[in-house]
């Protein structure tokens, strides 16, 4: 997608990361944070929430390099995947924790599972909308956002009807996957939520420290 990272500099910064340097992860955290913390929000509705989600998965990232693959996807998309996983699972407690307070006026668990699965479809087709390309996203918001028509975008677009036709039925299947997916990838995060960092930090700031097993 437009904008992901190149593969070269993907296999770069995980090699970099994996040698523990600090520099590394401060360069992913500055290109990155705004993401994860989004994306977590998106899920969570918490600015807090978020907060601690950011700091979790930079924490992840900095002790498990390796697990990412540069043949499965770009690092940006990666990144996102434990966004989405770790928000999720804090939902899923969250959730859990407050229907446990309710009672027998909680929710039942089919639509708790229903609001965490909107939740993270949610989350999921912002990242798509966001990081698709820019024809397509211009043309998907001018037909869906602006409600214009196909001769109406494509005349904003300064492209033919059949081109905007295209654009539009690209960005459609693209933000149809958002629909397909399993809420809670394979992506195992419980090591990292222990080890990571410890100090509160906000989620466009400095980088956040690495966990123990990793000195700087």
């Amino acid at each position: 997608m437009a904008h992901d990272a190149p593969p070269r500099w993907d296999r770069r910064m995980q090699q970099r990361l994996a040698r523990g340097e600090a520099a590394a992860l401060g360069e992913l955290y500055d290109r990155f944070a705004s993401l994860v913390h989004s994306l977590a929000h998106r899920v969570l509705d918490d600015e807090d929430a978020a907060d601690r989600i950011t700091r979790e998965v930079f924490g992840y990232i900095w002790e498990h390099p390796d697990s990412y693959d540069p043949k499965q996807g770009s690092l940006r998309s990666w990144v996102a995947g434990i966004t989405r996983h770790q928000a999720v699972q804090r939902l899923r407690q969250t959730e859990s924790a407050s229907a446990r307070d309710l009672g027998e006026d909680a929710p039942a668990p089919a639509e708790l599972e229903r609001r965490i699965h909107e939740a993270s479809t949610a989350a999921r087709a912002d990242y798509i909308v966001t990081s698709m390309p820019t024809p397509l996203r211009e043309a998907l918001e001018l037909a869906y956002f602006q409600r214009r028509d196909y001769r109406q975008t494509a005349a904003d677009l300064g492209v033919t009807e059949d081109e905007a036709r295209r654009r539009l039925r690209l960005g459609l299947q693209l933000l149809s996957t958002a629909h397909n997916h399993q809420a809670l990838p394979a992506v195992p995060m419980r090591r990292a939520a222990a080890r990571g960092p410890h100090a509160p930090r906000p989620p466009h700031s400095a980088p956040p420290g690495p966990g123990h097993g990793r000195p700087l």
